[in-house]
């Protein structure tokens, strides 16, 4: 009597499981689990991605094994394909998953950054033009200093500056305007 080809027994097992046959099951994957994990490994790159492939592609072998022509492709061809569709198909499903979660954050951070608070890139970017406005401030003279603090951070007129620092109108525009122009050289040196 001649041995059965590792085919012949294996189209026979795919047989009896697709009659519900737990045990050829069982015997189906005893024999071909090895070749088709790494069939799956190859496909999802990390062993325990390519576990969980194996068991989807089983399971899936249980549901579609009636669907199985052996003229038309060898028992290891179909189960290779059949793993290396489920690979597929987690690897999609892993990327869509990612993306749903990188949208959500994407939200959740827009959520939390807008409105009228700033962004952190603004915070800093003030923060830095306050520290170089200071530098600036800090290298004019004291008289000129006072003047443009008082013009722009009181928000006072040129007219109630020199009212109030008992200077000529004259003298209160010219150190407001020489103090902005050494502010404005210093702040494109710093900035």
């Amino acid at each position: 009597m001649k041995p059965e080809s590792p085919d012949t027994q294996l189209i026979t097992l795919i047989d009896r499981v697709a009659l519900a046959d737990e045990k050829a099951l069982r015997e189906l994957y005893e024999l071909t689990s090895s070749k088709l994990y790494g069939v799956a490994l190859r496909v999802v790159s990390k062993r325990e991605w390519a576990e969980d492939v194996l068991q989807e592609a089983f399971i899936n072998i249980w549901r579609i094994a009636g669907d199985y022509k052996s003229s038309l492709s060898p028992p290891m061809a179909w189960m290779g394909l059949v793993v290396r569709s489920r690979g597929l198909d987690f690897l999609r499903r892993r990327a869509s998953e990612r993306a749903d979660v990188m949208q959500e954050l994407d939200d959740v951070i827009s959520d939390t950054v807008a409105g009228n608070s700033p962004n952190p890139m603004d915070t800093a970017q003030a923060s830095e033009q306050a520290w170089a406005l200071h530098q600036c401030l800090g290298r004019l003279e004291n008289k000129q200093r006072e003047v443009v603090s008082l013009a722009y951070l009181r928000d006072m007129s040129h007219g109630e500056l020199a009212e109030q620092l008992k200077l000529p109108l004259g003298t209160v525009k010219t150190w407001i305007r020489r103090g902005l122009e050494q502010l404005r050289a210093c702040m494109a040196k710093l900035a």
